[in-house]
């Protein structure tokens, strides 16, 4: 047992390593910055008691409403303790003829590893563009206890089929859309890293609940089942059977079907973000998840329908990068978008927080312009 224990261990150590080496630009790590004031909790923000020793930032100076919940957790075996996922949703405070008629759209935002919910919405300034385009904001956050570092398991075979974390997502979804209204025709899933790995199996586990998803810096899906499984996929993408993954989620939704009643597969439209220079995800992830997105909608893997250049914006407000769009019929199914210049960050994002980068494209705008176009449907059979 000490053994496994220590092995576990180093396995943690690794890979808090690993995300340390790349969460800043290398010309900022040969510097430290000086010590920044955590903002003011703004008065409309109902603030959860703050983590020992850590002070967290408001994560929202938008001017809707910022609540803050504790959603239970299934009791494990020979636990008698109930364990919590904190969550904060945020709720703008214009509310559009559209969401009076059908509810809020939502949109779940799954942070990366060694980052909070509050950090996340800090970093990708989300709820500012929710607030202008009429979106609520769900951000759950990883408890410590189940991951020292608050990584989504992605990477765990009972999650990638549906159970634990996977669980406890879509529950807690549930609870949310129970509580504010939300138009469950525009669900959409969100994340950066191990939170856009935690996305797509979210997505595909719960195709009836998620009508799209915005995978920045994502893991291929379906492969690892363990921390060093995990970290492999990372550097160096997957051997062949990410093919066979894919199809095992195909297979389980046949099975799961009425007997003679076949249920297609629901569409599932995908926004993949990728910087050139991440050397935590590296970009063959996203040469591999691009694979796995067309094989599910059965599009052909070859050659974009449409390719867009955007070059470099003036004084490095932007980075050149590429749009490849893969449509069925008129609608962009599968937007692929590869930014030069962007190590293991959200593009776009607060530099004064880890694993944000502040040279654009706007990868939060970007994610709200897409998801926007889609509604949750089932593929006509």
């Amino acid at each position: 047992m000490r053994t496994l224990a220590r092995a576990a261990k180093t396995q943690r150590s690794a890979l808090a390593k690993l995300l340390d080496s790349y969460a800043t630009p290398p010309e900022k790590r040969a510097r430290k910055a000086a010590p920044r004031k955590s903002p003011s909790t703004p008065p409309n923000v109902q603030a959860s008691p703050p983590e020992p020793r850590r002070r967290q930032p408001s994560g929202s100076s938008a001017p809707g409403q910022w609540l803050a919940g504790r959603y239970p957790l299934p009791i494990l075996p020979g636990h008698a303790v109930v364990r919590h996922m904190r969550y904060w949703l945020y709720v703008p405070k214009h509310v559009p003829d559209t969401v009076a008629r059908h509810g809020w759209p939502l949109v779940v935002m799954l942070h990366g590893c060694q980052q909070s919910a509050t950090q996340f919405a800090q970093g990708t300034r989300m709820n500012q563009l929710a607030e202008d385009k009429g979106y609520a904001v769900l951000y759950p956050q990883q408890p410590m206890s189940v991951h020292a570092q608050r990584c989504w398991r992605w990477y765990e075979r009972s999650t990638q089929q549906g159970g634990g974390e996977t669980i406890a997502l879509a529950a807690l979804i549930g609870r949310v859309c129970e509580d504010h209204g939300i138009d469950r025709r525009r669900i959409y899933a969100c994340g950066l890293s191990a939170g856009a790995g935690m996305a797509a199996v979210l997505a595909l586990n719960h195709p009836a609940l998620i009508a799209a998803v915005g995978l920045h810096s994502g893991p291929v899906f379906g492969v690892g089942h363990t921390p060093m499984g995990a970290l492999h996929v990372m550097r160096h993408g997957a051997a062949a059977q990410f093919d066979a993954a894919i199809l095992g989620v195909l297979h389980r939704r046949a099975e799961q079907a009425a007997p003679g009643v076949p249920e297609p597969m629901p569409l599932i439209p995908a926004l993949l973000i990728q910087g050139d220079d991440d050397q935590a995800v590296r970009p063959i992830n996203q040469q591999q998840l691009t694979r796995q997105w067309l094989q599910l909608h059965g599009l052909p893997d070859g050659p974009a329908t449409r390719v867009t250049v955007k070059p470099a914006g003036r004084g490095g407000r932007r980075n050149a990068h590429e749009i490849h769009d893969y449509l069925m019929g008129r609608k962009v199914m599968l937007r692929v978008v590869r930014i030069a210049g962007l190590g293991h960050a959200w593009s776009g994002g607060d530099p004064t927080l880890r694993f944000n980068a502040q040279a654009g494209p706007e990868a939060s705008r970007m994610m709200l312009e897409f998801l926007g176009k889609h509604r949750r449907q089932t593929r006509r059979g």
